[in-house]
C-alpha cells in the first residue's frame, strides 16, 4: 500500500474511533465543517467526506469558511476547490480583521479576541443553517498542548473537549481529529496538495506561548519517544484520588478507599522509579 493511503487509513481509523468513544456524530445531525484554508481543517473535510457514505449513520455536511478580509486573502481558492469537490459550501465575509488590529495594540497577541469574534459570527450561522453540530479541526497535539498551557499558565487540569454543548444549549462543538497526530495529518495533507492559506493574524506571530509549548514537547520527545501518545492517554485516564480537587473526590471518607500505601510511599521517598516510566501506549 502506499505510503499515502496508510496515512489516511491511520487517520480514518482514527477519527472513527474519536466518533465512536465520544459519540460525535448521530443518525440526521447536519454538521457545519468549520474550513479556514489550513491543513488541519482541509483533511478534517475530507476525512468526513470519505467516512459519510459508509457511516453506519445518516449526517449531512456543509462547510463553512469565514472571510474575515484579512489584506491579499485569496478568496477565490476555496470556492474553487469546494466546488471542484461537490461540497455544499458558504463563505461568509465579515471584516474582523480590521476590528482585531484596532482592538489589539501592536505586539499583544490576537487570538483571544479574533477567536471571539470567529466563535459569535460561526455560532450564529450554524443556528442560521440548522446545523445541529460544529466540526473543528484541532487534533491531538493541539490537546495536549492546550493542557499543557493551562498546567502551566492558567493553574487548571483543563484540555480541548472532543465535544463540548453550548451555554444557551443552541450549538455542539465537536472535534473529530482528536486522536490525530499532526505529523500525520502534514503528511496527508502534503500528498493531498491542499491549496493551503495562510494566516496573516494569529499565524503570522512569533513567540507565542503555544508555540513554546509545542518546541518544550518536540524537545522532551528526544528522550521520551512516547511522550506525546502517553499525553493523550493520560488525559482519558484521570485518577480524581491522586489530585487535589475535593469536589472531585471526597477525600472525608477516605474511610471507604483502600489502596496500595506501601507504593505511594515507595514512589514519594524514590525507592522505586518503575512508576515513572513512559508508558508504551499509541494513538488509535
Amino acid at each position: 500500500m502506499p505510503e499515502e493511503n496508510k496515512t489516511k487509513t491511520k487517520l480514518l481509523r482514527a477519527v472513527g474511533n474519536a466518533i465512536e468513544d465520544f459519540g460525535m456524530i448521530d443518525d440526521g445531525d447536519r454538521i457545519m465543517v468549520c474550513l479556514s484554508g489550513g491543513k488541519d481543517s482541509y483533511t478534517l473535510l475530507e476525512l468526513l467526506l470519505d467516512l459519510q457514505p459508509r457511516a453506519p449513520v445518516s449526517f449531512e455536511l456543509l462547510a463553512v469558511n469565514l472571510d474575515q478580509k484579512q489584506p491579499g486573502f485569496p478568496a477565490d481558492v476555496l470556492p474553487d476547490y469546494l466546488g471542484k469537490r461537490g461540497v455544499r459550501f458558504r463563505i461568509i465575509e465579515r471584516d474582523t480583521y480590521s476590528i482585531v488590529k484596532r482592538l489589539v495594540p501592536e505586539g499583544k497577541i490576537y487570538c483571544s479576541v479574533c477567536s471571539r469574534l470567529r466563535r459569535g459570527i460561526l455560532y450564529n450561522l450554524a443556528v442560521e443553517e440548522n446545523c445541529n453540530k460544529i466540526a473543528l479541526g484541532h487534533h491531538a497535539d493541539d490537546i495536549i498542548t492546550t493542557f499543557l498551557l493551562n498546567l502551566f499558565f492558567v493553574g487548571t487540569l483543563k484540555a480541548m473537549p472532543p465535544v463540548l454543548r453550548s451555554n444557551d444549549g443552541r450549538n455542539t462543538v465537536i472535534r473529530p481529529l482528536a486522536y490525530c497526530r499532526e505529523a500525520d495529518i502534514t503528511t496527508f495533507a502534503s500528498s493531498e496538495q491542499f491549496p493551503i492559506i495562510p494566516c496573516d493574524l494569529c499565524g503570522s506571530q512569533p513567540n507565542l506561548q503555544r508555540a513554546r509549548i509545542k518546541r518544550l514537547i518536540t524537545e522532551l520527545e528526544n528522550d521520551i519517544p512516547n511522550i506525546r501518545s502517553s499525553m493523550l492517554t493520560a488525559l482519558g485516564n484521570a485518577a480524581p484520588s491522586h489530585l487535589l480537587d475535593h469536589r472531585l473526590f471526597d477525600f472525608k471518607k477516605l474511610k471507604a478507599i483502600t489502596g496500595d500505601v506501601e507504593a505511594e510511599l515507595d514512589l514519594a521517598v524514590g525507592h522505586t522509579d518503575t512508576e515513572l516510566q513512559p508508558a508504551l501506549v499509541a494513538i488509535r
